[in-house]
């Protein structure tokens, strides 16, 4: 199985094609399988960068666009679903091509998940009610680590830290170490994690935002909105989708709302390629240069022949 991680807007998805495509070449059918949580929603093709039908290339995707936006889609379910797909491609004699840039996701399909049992209603509510500051210092007395490692506004980590030790007597990071279920021993894992040059990256995204306003953007967070969805359910708070829709309200201009996502989409690639250059093993291969359409048909035959001969 390959897997092509890095941050939004480093090339993997042209790579996963391409690699797709060389493997084609070789005789060797392969599917590529989504890794990055928001191309899972149907409703996000255009703000989650999902590729379309020209950009597959004809190479059979899985995980794409196959959840609604009104379902809470999360680590767990989606490894249970790629557990199932790969499978089905090895069964097959396909060679899976994972691609993605959700850690959290390829963390829990790889090395399984943490057991926690499910958090009594009345603690996680009382959790969520607090302002972050206050979770964040209650975080510092329960479970110290966690309050040291975590961002203080990262409401969504504190909280769920907090939330576990109070609902269960002991820390995430004491479940962390009970991880069950992880695919890694089971497999023979071709990785190649890009890490292209921040200032490349960074301006790859800002010119990717005001394509998307331009070409369905606006149109899908009008659709959203229109449905009345639960403003805490993970595709109301996907990059772009808080931005367009203050636009929508009158809150701010067009302007103010793509300079507001395309910095979302800068911190969301920088918190991304810190995890991706600290957290994989070492012995992962790492790219540091941005990509081009030679260096993608490059490594797309590295790849391929690092695949057939592994």
């Amino acid at each position: 199985m390959a897997l092509i991680a890095g941050p939004t807007a480093s090339g993997k998805s042209a790579l996963a094609v391409a690699l797709a495509k060389a493997l084609g070449d070789a005789g060797r059918e392969a599917v590529v399988v989504n890794a990055d949580a928001s191309q899972v929603y149907a409703d996000l093709a255009t703000l989650s960068a999902r590729p379309n039908e020209e950009e597959m290339e004809g190479v059979p995707h899985r995980l794409f666009g196959h959840i609604d936006g009104a379902e809470a889609h999360n680590a767990a379910r989606w490894s249970d679903e790629a557990r199932g797909i790969l499978s089905h491609a090895h069964g097959a004699g396909k060679v899976p091509v994972l691609v993605g840039g959700t850690g959290l996701y390829l963390r829990t399909l790889l090395y399984g998940i943490a057991p926690v049992p499910e958090i009594d209603p009345d603690v996680r509510a009382a959790v969520r009610a607090l302002p972050v500051a206050e979770a964040h210092a209650a975080l510092a007395a329960a479970d110290a680590q966690a309050a040291a490692r975590l961002n203080p506004a990262d409401t969504t980590r504190v909280a769920r830290a907090l939330e576990v030790v109070r609902a269960t007597g002991r820390t995430l990071g004491d479940w962390q170490q009970a991880r069950e279920g992880g695919i890694t021993d089971a497999i023979a894992l071709t990785p190649l994690i890009l890490l292209p040059p921040r200032d490349w990256l960074r301006e790859r995204c800002d010119r990717r935002l005001v394509q998307m306003f331009a070409s369905g953007a606006i149109e899908e967070v009008e659709t959203l909105v229109a449905r009345g969805l639960d403003p805490d359910l993970p595709v109301m708070r996907a990059i772009g989708v808080p931005q367009i829709a203050a636009w929508l309200r009158g809150e701010i201009d067009r302007d103010q709302a793509l300079e507001a996502a395309q910095a979302a989409t800068r911190q969301y690639a920088k918190r991304q390629y810190t995890w991706f250059r600290h957290q994989p093993p070492p012995d992962r291969p790492r790219h540091e240069e941005s990509l081009n359409n030679d260096s993608i048909n490059n490594f797309a035959i590295i790849l391929r022949d690092r695949l057939l001969t592994g």
